[in-house]
């Protein structure tokens, strides 16, 4: 897959792409990534690519010929047209089941917005898709870009040290959506706590018992809409709801 990147300062992605275990992903070309910058299509010797805003108010806006420009060579580079994608406010909210599509996907054109926001011209002839990180705003898209390539990069093959380890991440239908239980190492005893028991057993369907009575009760603390939606799509079992019954009355 192949993801470009239109971005006034493709600098800050360096160390995403050279560092950690996900850096498997693009050195070997599972996940392409190349940049564009805005400026590099902007006209005048000052290579403009914002101006103020028509109507008066703070900040600058982005001007929509550099940004299309950037588009439109991009998109003759690439074999087939590409979903050009937005990180906004506006957007859904990223999470696991658009991470899973867009790592089955063929990668797409990712906007990096800066300063007050973009002429919404461009957003409405060249963007197909915005996508949120949740209710605050960056200073810019690279962070949320850096997230979402991330997010993909992990689940190629191959690229996390054990074969299907996301299968076992918070949000992943192979835990019904659920969030992940506590994980605990060496030593047994740290700083007076001790790894629970079931644990140490070696009876790996008592542990497994524990691990989704664990996933349960966290998901019912701090994400119960998670819960209800595994309950509404049919997931938890009758020992899943005797536990819930049991969590409920204490």
């Amino acid at each position: 897959m192949r993801f470009d990147i239109v971005t006034l300062f493709p600098e800050l992605f360096g160390p995403l792409l050279t560092s950690g275990i996900t850096r498997r992903a693009y050195e070997s070309g599972q996940v392409e990534v190349k940049f564009s910058n805005p400026r590099d299509f902007a006209e005048g010797n000052y290579r403009r690519v914002d101006d103020r805003p028509f109507g008066g108010g703070p900040g600058m806006v982005m001007m929509a010929e550099p940004l299309t420009q950037s588009i439109l060579h991009i998109q003759a580079q690439r074999s087939t047209p590409a979903p050009v994608v937005l990180f906004s406010p506006v957007g859904r909210r990223l999470d696991h089941a658009m991470v899973t599509r867009w790592a089955e996907s063929q990668g797409a054109i990712l906007i990096c917005g800066r300063y007050e926001g973009l002429d919404q011209r461009f957003i409405d002839e060249q963007v197909t898709e915005q996508i949120s990180l949740g209710d605050f705003v960056l200073s810019g898209g690279e962070i949320a870009a850096m997230a979402l390539l991330d997010a993909v990069a992990r689940l190629q093959p191959g690229v996390l040290n054990t074969e299907g380890s996301h299968q076992q991440d918070s949000f992943n239908p192979e835990l019904d959506g659920l969030l992940d239980c506590p994980h605990y190492t060496r030593p047994e005893t740290w700083s007076g706590h001790t790894v629970p028991e079931v644990l140490l057993s070696g009876h790996h369907v008592n542990i497994e018992r524990w691990r989704r009575e664990q996933r349960l009760a966290i998901t019912t603390k701090f994400r119960p809409e998670l819960v209800v939606q595994a309950r509404n799509s049919g997931l938890l079992s009758k020992s899943d709801e005797v536990f819930l019954a049991i969590l409920a009355a204490t």
